[in-house]
């Protein structure tokens, strides 16, 4: 009996996908829900299991062809056992031989004088030269050195080469490869909210000293309670849901001539990924607790990067946070999350020297934030008040804690 294999429902608004690798080849044994065949979409990677076990009988759509929702990708011959894939055989064990008698041992002559080593000794450097040739990978033997008692100096280093770039690797001057699925899907995606949205990006700066303080505090007493590291994520999603019940226009929606307003805060948390930027979300954030939500978030971390996040987790939304600062970036404009009008970006926290109320002046631990937002729904006051309440928030937790 043959069963055809077939491209599944995707989700909401998924039509299409991308054949990204079989598992198995023609006449290979299969086993009912065993994944056989990878699928990419625009939001997701699937891996579709056998509908039934057997053999692969026929691969019907080649790696990196496009296939609609329903398609069939294969046939499994549920009358054949397939063969497993090859393996390599093992080395024949060697027989086993008795072991011949030992040589009875011959006297030992009387030991020489040992000869005294020679230790070879590297010509004195200067350390600004030393650290050159160590970045460069250079020894020190394979310079001559010009400077007092054959001292290797920094220009002796620079013109042995440790200075110079490395040489250009064979290979063609140009590669091309296509995008894949996911990475079309967020290019359209992105330049699709900078022309169909009047996006302007307001900024302010926020003391992180009361969070990083807390966070020192309890820090132990909550990874050993709940298993996971209270992080800066929990607080600021926290914040984001304040203000977002003070400012709904923040969390809503354009729909034709119509404004929806949401009345839940599913906020979508920015993870990049070797295969791209992903968002999954994190559903009714104010009805979770600090643990909740660091437990979500370092769950859809992981599983993001390593492809198994479902169309769900990835669908919906209502705010968006990004946090540029686990890359260094100190500050930007993050682009809106469409149909979303708002989305906040995190930065890199750097000591700034900062003025106090009573004149005095302390380094403090500072960060950026900047507040994208779609013009059209929220006027500027609103959207600088939203963000001058998250920096409430932060440096003051316990307003998150009394929501206050």
């Amino acid at each position: 009996m043959a069963t055809e294999i077939k491209v599944p429902a995707l989700g909401e608004s998924v039509t299409e996908a991308t054949v990204a690798k079989w598992f198995k080849q023609p006449g290979e044994a299969v086993t009912i829900d065993e994944p056989i065949v990878e699928l990419e979409t625009d939001k997701v990677t699937v891996e579709v299991p056998a509908p039934a076990s057997g053999a692969l009988a026929s691969i019907g759509v080649a790696e990196g062809s496009d296939v609609d929702v329903g398609a069939v990708l294969g046939v499994i011959d549920e009358s054949a056992k397939g063969t497993a894939p090859a393996e390599a055989s093992p080395a024949p064990a060697k027989k086993e031989e008795a072991p011949a008698p030992a040589p009875k041992p011959a006297p030992s002559p009387a030991p020489a004088p040992a000869a005294k080593k020679s230790v070879p000794t590297s010509p004195p450097t200067s350390p600004s030269a030393r650290k050159l040739m160590a970045e460069k990978g250079v020894e020190a033997a394979a310079v001559e050195g010009t400077g007092p008692g054959g001292r290797i100096t920094k220009q002796d280093a620079v013109n042995s080469g440790a200075a110079q770039y490395p040489p250009r690797l064979d290979g063609p001057r140009e590669e091309r490869v296509p995008m894949t699925r996911l990475r079309k899907r967020i290019a359209e995606r992105l330049k699709e909210a900078q022309e169909n949205a009047a996006m302007l990006t307001t900024f302010n700066e926020v003391d992180m000293g009361a969070v990083m303080e807390m966070r020192k505090n309890f820090q132990e007493s909550f990874q050993k309670r709940h298993g996971v590291k209270l992080g800066f994520m929990s607080f600021f999603a926290k914040a984001c849901v304040t203000a977002l019940r003070e400012y709904p226009a923040a969390n809503a929606e354009i729909d034709g001539g119509d404004i929806i307003y949401k009345n839940y805060y599913d906020i979508g948390i920015a993870v990049g990924t070797e295969q791209g930027l992903v968002v999954p979300v994190v559903r009714d954030v104010d009805a979770l607790n600090f643990a909740q939500i660091e437990q979500t978030i370092n769950d859809y971390g992981a599983r993001a990067r390593e492809g198994r996040l479902t169309m769900d987790e990835l669908t919906g939304g209502t705010f968006t946070i990004t946090n540029g600062g686990v890359f260094g970036s100190l500050l930007s404009t993050p682009i809106l999350n469409a149909p979303q009008p708002g989305i906040l970006g995190m930065h890199k926290i750097q000591q700034r020297a900062m003025v106090m109320a009573d004149g005095s002046i302390e380094a403090r631990p500072m960060m950026y934030l900047a507040l994208s937002y779609d013009h059209r729904i929220i006027d500027g006051r609103e959207a600088v008040s939203f963000l001058v309440r998250v920096k409430e928030c932060i440096e003051n937790p316990e307003r998150i804690m009394l929501d206050t």
